[in-house]
């Protein structure tokens, strides 16, 4: 037989009070006080009761805002919580929410158009099912933004233009709890500012798309093309254990194609997916074709959506205790390695029987290309390596072509962060017995030329000009 509220008191539960003191407000006989002692499990005090003169009316479990912080239950001689999960002594459970799943829609292609590849991700965005954006202006990446701004409002959609990169990487944070495929453009210090914001999405296992056209460093350097982002992206996502799948195009074309991928990757992993573009791809025009569908997001089980399905859901990133934040690590470290396996992407040119290798990313990668067919044509067997994930780096592929290369040239806008990740990725993986490495380099947003990749070549191999 279920208790009668004559035999029911009110019951503090400390891990789940936030010491909010309406409780102490609601009572009309002063007996609850405000507790002295931090619960180590939450750092916040929860209230204490005296309950002597208690007339069991429940106005303060009716003024908690907390489930299971403060309610009614069996007279216990410490008035301590019985059981958190049950208001008075009935068991109740909350209805879960089931997993709604995207769907694809057919459209009609149409013909190819020429667009700049800031506006050819926004496009994949919204194909993607994307309706929800934040940034903040930063050149070369706010045309992107600003197409976002033009298309949005005539899709019921949200754009907000945040008050800063800050801002706008937490606006992210919320609405990718909520479930719902949002992004954001930035360029390089504004990728900086949102670190911090990041380590928080990982931690908290939070979806989003972060598009980041690199410019020139560091400081506020220039609005020029530049790739020296890859060592943040790769190895610096704010603090902690923190990885994404970095993917980076090198044409318009995959502008767009790599972020409805993206949009795909980060619900998959449940876990932020960076795009990265030098400042050069993100203003250049370029043909586009559009796919022959696009996206509606669907609404996963885990997300903190506000109807009474998900509101049993939580999402932080906080683990007071060692062990519990221990058992966090681990459980990222497992989709590190499953995205390790499953998501290395690369794209080869001429490399079949190639003795010499090019390897270079974004629009380096064309100049890349325009050298490999040069040389080809004067006999000299090059080929193209291009890594499409900078992070996880496409070792397993390089790997293969290893022991054929005598020499490895490496085409980047940075001082040597590509290298860093090719000869890092390709110790991890045990390939210890390397060719010589060199490089072409440019900087301050001077991108590598096709003739001074030739030059490279022709130096090497000891051909006279």
């Amino acid at each position: 037989m279920p208790n009668s509220r004559e035999n029911l008191l009110p019951a503090v539960d400390p891990a789940y009070c936030k010491g909010c003191a309406r409780c102490i407000d609601a009572c009309l006989h002063n007996c609850i006080e405000m507790g002295n002692e931090i619960n180590p499990l939450t750092g916040l005090t929860p209230v204490i009761l005296h309950l002597e003169d208690c007339t069991h009316c429940g106005l303060c479990v009716t003024a908690c805002p907390e489930p299971y912080g403060l309610h009614m239950d069996s007279i216990t001689d410490d008035y301590s919580a019985v059981r958190p999960e049950t208001f008075d002594g009935v068991v109740k459970t909350r209805p879960k929410a089931a997993s709604i799943p995207s769907t694809k829609i057919p459209i009609n292609p149409g013909k190819p158009i020429l667009i700049k590849g800031t506006y050819a991700s926004s496009i994949g965005a919204v194909l993607a099912g994307c309706r929800h954006f934040y940034g903040y202006p930063i050149t070369p990446s706010t045309e992107g933004a600003e197409l976002m701004a033009k298309l949005l409002p005539n899709l019921d959609g949200i754009f907000i233009q945040a008050v800063s990169e800050v801002a706008a990487i937490n606006m992210l944070y919320g609405t990718g709890g909520a479930g719902l495929p949002c992004m954001t453009f930035t360029s390089s210090p504004g990728f900086s500012l949102m670190l911090e914001g990041i380590s928080y999405m990982i931690g908290s296992e939070v979806p989003s798309v972060i598009v980041n056209i690199m410019r020139g460093g560091p400081g506020l350097g220039n609005i020029a093309p530049e790739q020296s982002d890859l060592k943040l992206v790769c190895h610096g996502l704010g603090h902690g254990n923190t990885q994404c799948v970095v993917l980076a195009p090198a044409t318009p074309q995959e502008m767009l194609d790599l972020t409805m991928l993206a949009f795909e990757l980060t619900f998959k992993y449940r876990n932020p997916v960076i795009i990265i573009g030098d400042g050069y791809l993100g203003q250049i025009t370029g043909k586009v074709s559009l796919p022959d569908y696009m996206i509606q997001p669907g609404l996963p089980d885990w997300a903190v959506y506000g109807d009474a399905g998900h509101r049993g859901n939580l999402i932080a990133s906080i683990d007071i205790t060692e062990p519990d934040l221990e058992a966090r690590n681990i459980r990222l470290n497992h989709k590190y390695d499953t995205m390790i396996k499953a998501e290395q992407r690369s794209d080869s040119f001429f490399c079949e029987d190639a003795e010499i290798l090019l390897v270079a990313m974004n629009t380096p990668a064309q100049m890349a290309k325009g050298a490999v067919q040069q040389l080809r044509s004067e006999g000299i067997k090059v080929g193209l390596f291009r890594p499409i994930t900078a992070w996880p780096f496409p070792v397993d592929a390089l790997s293969k072509l290893i022991p054929q290369i005598r020499q490895i040239v490496v085409v980047e806008a940075s001082n040597g962060q590509l290298e860093d990740e090719i000869r890092l990725s390709l110790s991890k993986a045990g390939v210890t017995q390397l060719p010589p490495i060199s490089f072409v380099r440019r900087f301050g947003g001077i991108l590598p030329q096709t003739h001074e990749i030739v030059e490279k070549i022709h130096a090497l191999e000891g051909v006279v000009a």
